[in-house]
């Protein structure tokens, strides 16, 4: 019998947790839930035959190891940063490792020693990294099957609200770490257009926007992730001349979210100590100049060009100009504008989400360039069972039941951009519901 270890039970893993735990019922495993709250972990389960809950603290490194090496196979589902602790203990254990989280340096100079010891470690493998490369390789291998050169390709991802649960100007509710929304961005964005490097720095990313639409849902702003120029070489792409990675927001949100960008509100490089009262409007204050003459709004005017209703709107609905106490008096401004946002954008229980996914391409053929769009919407039940959880748990968990099936075979450090890999995946995919619709036409 084999036994599969999750390492956390937070907000993404509700279908992952389901998916194993019922395989668990008619195929020979064991599944053990690790969480820092057992009670939670517990419930999870739901009592499932061959499965059990413990609670682990993942800093107790005697506990940690014992129950990797229990398991054949550890699926991480904790906190990024400590993706690599918990792949290491693999490694000395001798134990597969699979995450839907980023392959990371730490991963990478793991590779010789997981080959050699005959181990399977599987990164990014959830939405964004993972259904993203999964989708894209399928349209890439196809398209070079026939002799096809692909010319351009940008791949746009957003977790949002459904249209039905979007009831604030932001039309934006946290569906994810609150923590990596309020610093998403701050490293310098690199993509190649039209055979031309672009970098564009953090002051000016909310502000090189490209509207993305999907059909009966509208348009959406996409700003460029980080670093889109790495993936030509995971993509087999590495002379193509135009690559962009980036994220979706409502259209509107980021000239909004461009205002805290200017006035340094999300900044996490310096700590604020600020008076026990402060409220909402001294907080904004204090990123605006001096002026006794002038109000909140009247500088808060002065200094953002162009400050149009919409985004003062958005402002003014979050508390920015009334009385309201922060939530948070220390930490960096990114701290204390977190612990505001998670008040007004948290996720209420009756709450629906929604993942849209959108890949263009422009493919070079002999009847002239065919430009794809294949798109992705998927819809959450409530704030459990979310879409984000969905698309972010479920590859990772088809993955593992894969690999416990022997349909894959391979060792060595991986993300899922190999047929062996993808093909499978989204078969399954689309039959739990996740599916891709694609659109062409070709211009001479």
């Amino acid at each position: 019998m084999k036994t599969i270890l999750i390492l956390g039970g937070g907000k993404s893993s509700s279908y992952l947790i389901d998916f194993l735990s019922d395989s668990c019922a008619v195929k020979r495993r064991r599944l053990i839930l690790a969480d820092l709250d057992l009670t939670s972990a517990a419930l999870k389960l739901r009592g499932r035959p061959n499965t059990e809950a413990r609670q682990l603290n993942i800093e107790n490194e005697s506990l940690r190891k014992e129950l990797v090496n229990e398991s054949d196979l550890v699926v991480s589902m904790l906190p990024a940063f400590l993706h690599p602790v918990v792949a290491q203990d693999c490694l000395e254990l001798g134990k597969h490792f699979f995450t839907a989280s980023y392959e990371t340096d730490a991963l990478r100079e793991m590779k010789g020693e997981i080959e050699n010891k005959g181990l399977f470690f599987l990164n990014e493998c959830g939405l964004d990294p993972g259904i993203d490369h999964m989708s894209a390789m399928k349209i890439i291998d196809t398209a070079k099957a026939k002799g096809e050169e692909i010319i351009s390709f940008k791949s746009y991802c957003g977790g949002l609200l459904a249209p039905k649960s979007e009831d604030n100007p932001w039309k934006y509710k946290f569906t994810w770490n609150p923590r990596n929304v309020v610093l998403a961005g701050q490293a310098t964005s690199q993509y190649i257009e039209n055979g031309e490097l672009k970098f564009v720095p953090y002051h000016q990313l909310f502000r090189r926007l490209e509207t993305i639409h999907f059909p009966g849902l509208g348009d959406f702003d996409g700003y460029p992730n980080r670093d889109s120029l790495s993936y030509r070489k995971v993509y087999g792409l590495e002379n193509i001349p135009t690559m962009l990675r980036g994220t979706l927001r409502r259209a509107g949100y980021c000239k909004a979210w461009d205002v805290f960008v200017q006035l340094g509100m999300c900044d996490d490089s310096f700590q604020m100590d600020l008076p026990e009262n402060t409220n909402l409007r001294q907080f904004l204050n204090s990123f605006l100049p001096y002026d006794p003459a002038l109000s909140v709004e009247e500088k808060l005017g002065n200094l953002v060009h162009d400050l149009d209703f919409g985004t003062w709107e958005k402002i003014s609905w979050l508390g920015f100009f009334g009385r309201r106490k922060l939530p948070k008096n220390q930490g960096s401004p990114a701290e204390i504008l977190q612990s505001i946002l998670e008040e007004d954008w948290a996720l209420q229980p009756e709450d629906e989400d929604m993942i849209v996914m959108q890949h263009l391409f422009e493919i070079k053929t002999q009847e002239g360039v065919k430009e794809v769009t294949s798109s992705l919407v998927s819809f959450g039940e409530d704030s459990v069972y979310t879409a984000m959880a969905k698309t972010v748990g479920l590859p990772l968990a088809i993955a593992v039941d894969l690999f416990l099936e022997e349909n894959i075979n391979l060792i060595g450090l991986h993300v899922p951009v190999l047929r062996e890999l993808y093909e499978p995946i989204l078969k399954e995919l689309d039959l739990q519901g996740i599916r891709f619709r694609e659109q062409e036409k070709t211009r001479n």
